[in-house]
C-alpha cells in the first residue's frame, strides 16, 4: 500500500500545553481526538502542507514552526507517515472550521478520548522537557554537584542523567541514591548512565545506553524510560529499532571533555535528525542559548554537562 504523507501540528502554549482537534462525524475515525494537520499534496514539502492545512482547519497563520519527529503507523485504510511539527507561534484566533472541537491539553493529564491510536507515542514524547543535564560529580565533587542539583531543580530542572564513571563503585552507589531522592522531590526523571543494574536497584526511571551497549542489543530493556548516545546514521538506526524513548546526538562542538574531537556542526545534525522518529537532544558544547537553534535543525532539546550546572 502506498503511504500516505500527512503532516500535523504540535500548536504549544509557553505553559507546555498543546491543542487536539475532534474529528467530526464524517469520514475516518469520527470522533476520535487529533494533531491538527492534513494530506501533504503534489508539489508541497511538508511544511508548506502544515502551514495551508492550519490556515485551512483553524485560520491560523503560522509565524514560527519546527521539524520535530516523523513517524509512519498504519490504519486500516491506509498507511501514512507523519511529519509533526512543533508551532510556536501563530497569528489569528482559533476557529473550528473542520473539527467539531477543540481543546488544550496537557502531556501528564490527557482529559479527552478517545485518541487516535498513532499518537500515544507522541504524546510520551511531549513529556520529556527541553533540557537534560547530565551530572560530573567525578570532576567537580559529590557534594558541589548535589549542591548545583538542588539548584537545577529549584529552577526547573526535569531530566537528570546521573554520568559518573569517575566514582567507584560505592561512592557512585551512594551519589545516585541522594541525587535520586531529591529529584524524586521536584518530580524529576533519572535515568543512570549505561548500569542497567544499578539503575534497578536504586529505583531510576530508566539506563542511558552508551552506544556500545545500543549496537549490542537485540531488544530494549525493560525500564521504564530508555535513551542512547548516538553519534551517525547506524546507531540511530538501532536506538529506532528498539524503539527507545529518546536519543542524545553529538558532538555538535568541540568540548573540555573530548578536546581536539571536531563537532558535527548543526548541518549534519540536521540531515541525521531529518524525518527521525525518536526525539532527539543535541549535545556538545551547548548551552540554553542554543535553544532555538536546536529546535530549528529538528532537536526535541538541549542535553549538557557544564551547562547545566553553571
Amino acid at each position: 500500500m502506498k503511504i500516505v504523507d500527512v503532516a500535523a501540528a504540535v500548536i504549544l502554549r509557553p505553559d507546555g500545553s498543546f491543542l487536539l482537534g475532534r474529528r467530526p462525524p464524517r469520514g475516518f475515525y469520527p470522533g476520535y481526538w487529533e494533531f491538527p494537520g492534513g494530506k501533504v499534496e503534489a508539489g508541497e514539502t511538508p511544511r508548506e502542507a502544515l502551514v495551508r492545512e492550519l490556515q485551512e482547519e483553524l485560520g491560523i497563520c503560522v509565524l514560527q514552526t519546527h521539524p520535530w519527529l516523523t513517524r509512519e503507523f498504519h490504519y486500516e485504510h491506509a498507511d501514512v507517515r507523519l511529519h509533526f511539527f512543533r508551532v510556536l507561534r501563530w497569528a489569528g484566533e482559533l476557529r473550528m472550521l473542520q473539527h467539531d472541537a477543540i481543546d488544550w491539553q496537557s502531556a501528564d493529564r490527557i482529559t479527552v478520548a478517545p485518541l487516535l491510536p498513532a499518537n500515544a507515542p507522541v504524546l510520551a514524547a511531549l513529556t520529556l522537557p527541553p533540557f537534560y543535564a547530565i551530572s560530573h560529580a567525578g570532576e567537580i565533587g559529590v557534594e558541589p554537584q548535589l549542591q548545583a542539583l538542588d539548584r537545577a531543580l529549584a529552577r526547573g530542572l526535569r531530566l537528570v542523567q546521573l554520568r559518573e564513571p569517575r566514582l567507584d563503585a560505592d561512592q557512585r552507589a551512594a551519589f545516585v541514591a541522594a541525587a535520586i531522592r531529591r529529584c524524586r522531590r521536584f518530580g524529576a526523571r533519572v535515568l543512570i548512565n549505561a548500569d542497567l543494574a544499578l539503575a534497578e536497584r536504586a529505583g531510576a526511571d530508566g539506563v542511558h545506553l552508551t552506544a556500545a551497549q545500543l549496537l549490542s542489543l537485540s531488544r530494549r530493556p525493560g525500564l521504564p524510560l530508555i535513551a542512547a548516545s548516538c553519534h551517525d546514521e547506524q546507531e540511530l538506526a538501532q536506538a529506532a529499532r528498539l524503539d527507545l524513548d529518546f536519543v542524545v546526538l553529538g558532538p555538535l562542538k568541540e568540548t573540555a571533555s573530548h578536546p581536539g574531537r571536531r563537532g558535527m556542526g548543526w548541518k549534519a545534525f540536521a540531515a541525521l535528525a531529518a524525518a527521525y522518529p525518536l526525539p532527539i537532544y543535541a549535545l556538545g558544547g551547548l548551552a540554553q542559548e542554543d535553544m532555538d537553534t536546536a529546535w530549528a535543525a529538528g532537536a526535541h532539546g538541549i542535553a549538557a554537562i557544564r551547562a547545566a550546572w553553571e
